[in-house]
């Protein structure tokens, strides 16, 4: 798989989402399920992250990031996409995702190709309403981390997605209130929350195709 031909896109496109089934294999314990309009009583913050697949030894990756410490951040020190919030200036999600990605890790926006939107999730800590989308990038890409976002990248194989369990490993993490949490240990990278729960169901569309 060289190229991202137009029948790989098509069936990302056409690929049935498994949604909140999928999200709650990773999903912390005390995470409440609410309806979108009970989201929008809590006056959310709106944002985009992008699962940016790019070609490297012939094998597809995808980058996490190492979240920089911020007091401030309640996600500080997490592993996540690059993503962020939707500014006034971005006339949609997508561009908000295409934005984040070059910020954060100097990728020319002109060079990534939205492929499909995942199904959106709210994330009670930070009162964030999010939209995951997948794309990819015709040029092999040079990362270029924003320091005051990223302290390092993580460079994920699609192999090792396809691996990933539906039993998932509890952890107790610094982060999870003293209980036990679902998390993807990716090399002694404990991936975990919203991050987790967006993998988990990208991991389902690509095991169905």
């Amino acid at each position: 798989m060289k190229t991202f031909g137009r029948d790989l896109v098509t069936k990302i496109q056409q690929a049935k989402l498994q949604g909140e089934a999928a999200h709650e294999i990773y999903s912390p314990p005390y995470r409440t399920l609410l309806t979108y309009e009970e989201i929008l009583t809590k006056s959310p913050k709106f944002a985009a992250v992008n699962i940016l697949l790019y070609l490297k030894n012939n094998e597809w990756y995808f980058p996490l990031i190492v979240r920089s410490t911020n007091e401030r951040d309640r996600h500080s020190g997490q592993i996540s996409f690059p993503g962020g919030k939707k500014e006034e200036s971005d006339f949609s999600f997508q561009d908000t995702a295409k934005r984040e990605t070059s910020e954060e890790m100097g990728i020319d926006p002109y060079y990534i190709r939205i492929i499909r939107e995942m199904s959106p999730m709210y994330i009670p800590p930070s009162n964030f309403y999010v939209k995951a989308f997948v794309s990819y990038t015709k040029k092999n890409p040079e990362f270029f981390l924003q320091e005051s976002e990223a302290v390092e990248l993580i460079e994920f194989p699609i192999s090792t997605l396809l691996e990933i369990s539906s039993e998932p490993e509890l952890r107790i993490l610094p982060s999870s209130r003293g209980i036990e949490v679902p998390v993807i240990n990716f090399n002694n990278y404990l991936i975990w929350g919203a991050t987790s729960m967006i993998l988990s169901e990208f991991s389902h569309l690509l095991k169905n195709l």
